[in-house]
């Protein structure tokens, strides 16, 4: 079998279009901070990489599992390997599966597969296998990145004096619904942020959360690890610009954002001649390039304007943690 025919036998790896049994009536679902008590479904969603034998072809293809509690799971298979890394950011294809007998099952009348310790064995057509993916567990490149000569530093695990209503855990994380007591204009930002597992909540309360440049521009903070990603989606600007691609790790997982960030600028009168730039990279990819965004966003607790303005990390009764924390002012 031809490459070109690679795509229609990986579809039959996905349960596509199922429906999912999701906990949407739940107005307070549990969220887990420590994987020893996330409960079963954790230890199998995750990253899976691996190869897939077509006819005489070999093809690397990429696979992203999303809990979505009670034992049922969403699935994104990426041809060329994952986000960020080999996938052609055009074919994809989503399922769902279900834990049986201790493994999370996927079926489809065009073929399936069944992932169990680790491995996801992935089947044909006709029940044969293709290739087996296994379990990654990636790490941002910049994940620990120390600050330059000359940075603020606003968080470094031993403080969190930096900010008005700093509050740090007991095993020195930074909580969410802090503001830098500093005001910035145009700047570096490195940030290190990690959503919890929230495997029943859907959308918007699903590990929320949102860095504010200025007190005027949101770089959401969200879990939308294996989603095709939305305007208010991990990575975005909120409701102004979509990530491109979707660079989530999944929940429990360590993630990073290095932003590049260009005030908006006024005149002596005023009045706004110039939008505010962004570009941002998630876990050292770029997912907003050159970003213009063209007034402050939803929910921003500051108006825009020509003065400086602060960082503020959203709290939206979430148990987003962050550490890592530092600016580099441009002069």
């Amino acid at each position: 079998m031809g490459f070109e025919r690679a795509p229609v036998v990986l579809l039959g790896l996905c349960l596509c279009g199922a429906s999912l049994a999701l906990a949407a009536d739940d107005k307070h679902p549990q969220a887990y901070t420590d994987p020893a008590d996330a409960g079963p479904d954790f230890k199998f969603q995750g990253e899976y990489t691996g190869q897939v034998e077509v006819g005489a072809g070999q093809f690397a293809v990429g696979a992203q599992l999303v809990a979505r509690g009670g034992g049922k799971f969403y699935s994104q298979i990426y041809l060329g390997g994952l986000p960020g890394a080999g996938w052609d950011r055009q074919t994809k294809y989503d399922g769902t599966g279900q834990v049986e007998d201790g493994a999370v099952v996927f079926k489809h009348l065009l073929g399936g597969g069944r992932l169990a310790d680790g491995v996801l064995t992935l089947l044909d057509p006709d029940g044969q296998q293709v290739g087996t993916l296994k379990r990654s567990e990636r790490v941002s490149p910049t994940l620990g990145k120390r600050p330059p000569a000359g940075a603020i530093v606003l968080f470094d695990g031993k403080s969190a004096n930096a900010f008005k209503g700093g509050r740090m855990t007991d095993d020195g994380l930074l909580m969410p619904g802090a503001t830098s007591k500093q005001a910035f204009g145009d700047c570096t930002l490195h940030l290190e942020f990690r959503t919890p597992f929230m495997p029943t909540a859907l959308g918007q309360a699903r590990g929320n959360s949102g860095c504010y440049l200025q007190g005027r521009y949101e770089v959401q903070i969200l879990d939308s690890f294996g989603l095709d990603p939305k305007d208010n989606d991990c990575g975005a600007i909120y409701t102004v610009k979509a990530p491109d691609p979707n660079m989530c790790y999944p929940p429990l997982s360590w993630q990073t954002y290095d932003i590049d960030y260009t005030a908006a600028r006024y005149d002596s009168a005023g009045k706004k001649t110039q939008d505010a730039v962004i570009t941002v990279r998630q876990n050292g990819e770029v997912v907003q390039s050159k970003t213009k965004i063209p007034q402050a966003t939803r929910a921003a607790p500051m108006k825009e304007g020509p003065e400086p303005g602060p960082l503020y990390l959203q709290d939206h009764g979430n148990p987003v943690r962050f550490q890592n924390i530092w600016i580099v002012e441009k002069k």
